[in-house]
């Protein structure tokens, strides 16, 4: 171990180097046992129902289930009263009947391969599965609450989700030190030494807003338990090699010695609750069957595991130890395995009886009284998200001002909010300020505003600056948005490491811990998302459709095509859209609350807006809607400051909201039997195109229509905009390449609007395998060419589409 504090070394040597400092009574002999046995048994009940089943199961470990529950019991005792967990899937299914104690027959049935599926999404298999349980912890008598976050297959994956997660509960108790809210993660050897997102959530862990005042990392070690002999250990990294990286005690201990197990866990659990640092217990073991119950070892480990057939299980050494010194009979011992097999005979019979998986009472992060009794929404209505013209004017004033006193600011800085004062006199935004307002509304509501990136707090592109610091005061700071009103929810920005994957995650984490929060992860170029894939794909795309788990989080993306090369240019907007669950085919019933509703029925929704308004009515949004889905903002670079992209007051008072589609609102729209070609088109090209138009002097007959709201796609007021217009050529234009960006998602869509009675024909970049180019003459040659296809009107006369 690494650990320059003399006190904390101290405090280990005292822990492990005092003479006979490990004794247990016999009643808490007594325990270990009875939890070895329920431990090694259920195992032992699986394989024996279900023996041609994966079920990815502990044996070789068995004494993790007493690992964990004796660090629950000390944690509780220390003052613990929320323990969130995060794990692979090795033992899971022993975790959730044993430590957090599911039901039994709901485990049991879900091996039955005639049981129903209720109509609550897609699932998962039964070893990614979470659960959240409140019980009382019996060794303290005190009531303890244990969360274990559901997992795809990626084994490391849920390290920062429960890490954000676990600081969220901790934020909103008020826990600033940990004392009543903390995580265990679990691990096997390999990952823990070969995954990076390991090392992004440790990192994590000495940041103020990210910290969750130490972890307690249990590794499941099947390197050289049973042997000493190198040439049987595998090939991977022993986790010893990670002590430099992790900067955390390592505790290794012989998973065969129990009480050995036993007395590290206390310590660790100690050391967790006294110092507020990370831990590991390192859970020296073997593998007794293969990576799972299908799997044949022996084809490439034979002398391995022709040792670890010889091995007496962990059960048998202990109880034979218990019996010879007199702490437990025989007939004792019998008797409580006979004790816990009959308890999984009932709950396997009443296993029976169950017809229909729910997947609801698997969920690892309930809201209580946020949905209606049966987890469906209160209503399916989402109010207007204007606000009242004097909170935009008064949230405008602070965003121009230095609350503090004697607080020296950036000449630069000054002008910025010297603008922000002009816009405000002027009833405009543009849209860092219409981002502040929306932030600061929602504050005034009691909503929890947290925004987590790469140099957010002053902005990428130097726009935000929501953190102000003193320039002759060395870090002394001001974050005015916390000075709005007496009475109002904290903000929190924070700039994050340089990760992606683990930042994200740990964001996606304090997301679920409540549906009153508005949390934003903000990447650096939208381009950088693509290192977070593995949270995207497996969180926030599906679960939902996975786990019945609702999550508000925003992605705010800067995109845009600006010649600034294929890594600043695109945030890869076509797969979000490819993953998003809408059918292009079908043609949907307009209902009375069609718009909420079809919200309702996605994943996900993708925005690229065009104006600051939209921007803040749909950031409103995403707290007004009764439920919760995940948000992708595709946001702007350039635009921040283009002169044009400034919004009025009167697009963001009372009774205003999101526009899903912005048509055409000049001439073109006056006599539309005379409009050519209707353009439709997304985010900054509109610009390009208001200004060529212009150029072109060519308002009258081309108009140019804006969608908003990408995804779900908006069947309904597109449906108007074609009908305006029957005469017209119908052209999609984008500054994306052909192969990327929007086209290939909304082309069946408009096709299906039409009956397939009318094309719609491509205008922008031809394919390419990189983004964007890098060469800003090439970014130019090709914006001037698809600009002047796009306003030929005679472009696509004798074409086939």
């Amino acid at each position: 171990m690494f650990i320059n504090d003399v006190e904390q070394c101290q405090w280990i040597r005292q822990k492990f180097e005092t003479p006979g400092v490990m004794k247990f009574t016999n009643e808490e002999k007594r325990t270990l046992l009875a939890r070895l046995v329920r431990s090694m048994r259920f195992e032992d009940f699986l394989a024996r129902k279900w023996s041609s089943e994966k079920r990815f199961g502990l044996e070789g470990c068995e004494v993790m289930i007493p690992a964990l529950k004796t660090i629950i019991d000390k944690s509780s005792e220390m003052g613990i009263e929320y323990v969130i967990m995060g794990m692979p899937h090795r033992g899971r299914l022993n975790v959730l009947a044993n430590v957090i104690r599911k039901e039994l027959e709901q485990i049991f049935c879900q091996f039955d391969p005639k049981l129903e599926a209720a109509d609550e999404g897609s699932g998962d298999v039964k070893y990614h599965l979470g659960m959240y349980h409140e019980r009382i912890n019996r060794a303290t008598n005190k009531k303890i609450t244990l969360s274990l976050v559901a997992n795809p297959s990626h084994l490391e994956a849920v390290d920062p989700v429960v890490q954000g997660k676990t600081k969220a509960e901790q934020f909103y108790r008020g826990d600033t030190e940990g004392k009543k809210v903390m995580s265990i993660l679990l691990h096997g050897d390999a990952a823990f030494a070969g995954q990076g997102v390991v090392y992004e959530t440790f990192h994590l862990s000495d940041l103020p807003s990210y910290t969750t005042n130490g972890t307690i990392h249990v590794v499941v070690n099947n390197q050289i338990g049973f042997t000493t002999d190198p040439r049987m250990a595998r090939s991977s990294p022993y986790p010893t090699d990670v002590a430099r990286v992790v900067n955390a005690p390592i505790f290794h201990v012989n998973a065969d010695d129990p009480e050995a197990v036993m007395y590290v866990c206390n310590v660790a659990a100690e050391w967790r609750n006294t110092f507020n640092k990370d831990v590991v217990v390192d859970l020296v073991c073997y593998r007794r069957r293969g990576h799972n119950e299908m799997d044949e070892p022996m084809f490439t480990q034979p002398l391995m595991y022709k040792q670890i057939h010889k091995q007496v299980p962990v059960l048998k050494k202990y109880a034979d130890k218990l019996i010879a010194d007199g702490t437990v009979t025989l007939q004792e011992f019998e008797e409580e395995i006979a004790k816990y097999d009959r308890i999984c005979e009932e709950a396997y019979t009443r296993s029976k009886d169950k017809k229909i998986l729910h997947i609801k009472h698997w969920l690892d992060s309930p809201w209580p009284g946020f949905f209606n009794l049966d987890g469906e929404p209160k209503s399916m209505t989402c109010t207007p998200t204007g606000i009242a013209e004097d909170m935009l004017t008064h949230i405008g004033s602070i965003a121009s001002s230095v609350p503090l006193e004697d607080f020296k600011i950036h000449t630069g800085l000054s002008r910025i909010l010297k603008a922000r004062m002009e816009m405000t006199k002027n009833r405009v935004v543009d849209w860092a300020l219409a981002e502040y307002m929306a932030f600061g509304s929602l504050l005034k509501e009691g909503i929890h505003v947290r925004l987590s990136g790469q140099d957010v707090e002053r902005g990428t592109f130097s726009h935000r600056h929501h953190v102000l610091h003193d320039q002759e005061v060395d870090k002394r700071t001001c974050v005015p948005m916390n000075h709005l009103w007496e009475q109002q929810a904290p903000y929190t920005v924070c700039n994050s490491s340089l990760s992606e994957y683990g930042v994200l995650g740990f964001e996606l984490g304090f997301a679920m811990a409540s549906p009153n929060a508005l949390v934003c992860w903000e990447a650096q170029f939208g381009d950088f998302h693509n290192t977070a894939q593995c949270i995207i794909d497996q969180f926030i795309s599906s679960g939902q459709a996975k786990w019945v788990r609702h999550n508000g989080i925003v992605l705010l993306l800067p995109h845009g095509m600006e010649g600034m090369g294929p890594e600043h240019s695109s945030a890869r907007p076509e797969r979000f859209l490819q993953m998003s669950n809408d059918d292009p085919d079908a043609y949907p019933e307009f209902s009375e609350h069609f718009e909420v509703s079809q919200l309702y029925e996605c994943n996900w929704i993708v925005v690229n807006c065009s104006t600051p308004a939209n921007y803040f009515h749909v950031l409103r949004r995403q707290i007004s809607l009764p439920f919760r889905k995940p948000l992708i903002i595709l946001t702007p670079k350039s635009l921040l400051r283009h002169p044009e992209a400034k919004s009025s007051f009167d697009e963001m008072v009372s009774g205003m909201s999101f526009r899903r589609v912005i048509p055409e609102e000049g001439i073109a729209v006056e006599v539309p039997n005379k409009v050519k070609r209707v353009i439709f088109c997304t985010g900054k090209v509109y610009y390009d195109l208001l200004k060529e138009r212009k150029n072109q002097d060519l308002e009258g007959q081309v108009a140019l229509t804006r969608l908003e709201q990408i995804s779900p796609f908006p069947f309904d007021l597109l449906k108007e905009e074609l009908e305006r217009y029957p005469g017209a050529d119908l052209v999609w234009c984008q500054e994306e390449h052909k192969n990327s960006g929007f086209y290939d998602y909304v082309k069946p869509r408009f096709r299906t609007i039409v009956n397939h009675t009318r094309p719609i024909w491509y205008v922008g970049r031809e394919p390419a395998a990189a983004s964007a180019t890098g060469n800003k003459n090439t970014h130019m040659v090709s914006l001037r060419k698809f600009l002047d296809t796009a306003f030929n009107l005679e472009a696509f006369e004798g074409k086939m589409f």
